[in-house]
């Protein structure tokens, strides 16, 4: 074969070997990430071959070498929700810091759908798989099995909540409490709230921590109303509780700032104002929770942060979750009641 037609088509790694003038075998092992160790001068030889040939590594031969490939799965419930996009941010600060490569899957919290994913996942071989979304309670069975068999390949499994090999743990019930208290301290009493359906951890974990916090100081939770993490389903419940009649002066605590924004949202739409008229709090702190007008009351989560603690907990051998700090953050769509 010339020259010219090697170019014109796709190296091998049997080009790269002979180009660097070593074995196939010791080109492998360079290129494929074998425990083997190889001299150093012929890795460089090995390496700028390739890189003078335009060699892509194979990654399933890599995987095989190494028992593991390079990729960390992260599967978030919904991609556009900006609480995951936080998370998988500092899953992604991460892996660039060891050189490993992020593959997102979107699981919209279905545990069978969620099930489906790992299966397919299984064959890249990742080093570690990240569960980022809460689930119902009882649905680890869709998914244990897959997760065992992850196990079984050598990648590290985590998850926010139980069920992984590693969790991340987020004290949604003392965050919550914490925010009821302090709604009751600016003078609210009466409160609806806003969740996800029955079932849900981190939904029921938020609920009870809020209506707890609340009674502490003095108010009472008087309606809840299901829908699910989604704008849109915000909005849906907040229309519901209007349409059965919302006195001035009551208090929406919404399970996340994505629910409390669409509320504020069926707020305006309905002829009535967020703040004085109707407030408004949250949990999460997303970034918009500070754009939207009035700035939403929530409590703050280091999204980021708790990413990047879970990429820790996947490649790193010897690991314990730091302490995460939810402080509640007082805006103007809760200016308190006079």
């Amino acid at each position: 074969m010339t020259d010219a037609v090697r170019r014109a088509s796709t190296p091998t790694l049997h080009d790269v070997a002979q180009a660097a003038g070593v074995s196939l075998a010791t080109a492998s092992r360079v290129l494929n990430g074998s425990e083997r160790k190889v001299a150093e001068s012929f890795r460089v030889r090995v390496e700028q071959a390739a890189a003078e040939l335009g060699y892509i590594p194979n990654v399933s031969a890599q995987a095989i070498a190494r028992g593991t490939s390079r990729v960390i799965a992260l599967l978030v419930a919904d991609i556009a929700d900006p609480y995951f996009g936080l998370v998988a941010s500092g899953v992604a600060r991460g892996a660039d810091e060891e050189d490993l490569i992020v593959t997102v899957a979107i699981t919209e919290r279905d545990p069978q759908r969620e099930a489906r994913i790992l299966r397919a996942l299984r064959g890249q071989r990742p080093r570690g798989v990240i569960l980022a979304a809460s689930r119902a309670g009882g649905s680890e069975a869709a998914t244990g099995e897959e997760l065992a068999a992850f196990r079984a390949l050598g990648s590290r499994t985590v998850t926010f909540g139980p069920g992984g090999d590693r969790s991340i743990r987020i004290d949604n019930r003392g965050g919550s409490e914490q925010l009821g208290r302090t709604m009751a301290g600016l003078g609210y009493r009466q409160a609806v709230a806003i969740g996800a359906a029955d079932g849900v951890r981190t939904s029921d974990d938020r609920l009870a921590g809020f209506t707890a916090g609340f009674a502490e100081g003095g108010g009472e939770v008087a309606r809840v109303y299901r829908g699910t993490f989604e704008r849109d389903s915000g909005a849906a419940a907040m229309a519901e509780a209007l349409a059965d009649g919302i006195d001035e002066g009551t208090l929406v605590f919404a399970l996340s700032d994505v629910v409390a924004i669409g509320a504020m949202t069926a707020i305006r739409d309905a002829g009535r104002s967020v703040g004085a008229d109707i407030a408004v709090c949250g949990f999460d702190d997303v970034p918009v929770a500070r754009d939207v007008s009035p700035q939403l009351t929530t409590v703050h989560v280091p999204l980021s942060e708790l990413g990047y603690e879970a990429f820790r907990a996947t490649v790193d051998t010897e690991w314990e979750q730091a302490p995460i700090a939810l402080e509640v953050r007082v805006r103007a769509s809760t200016p308190g009641v006079a």
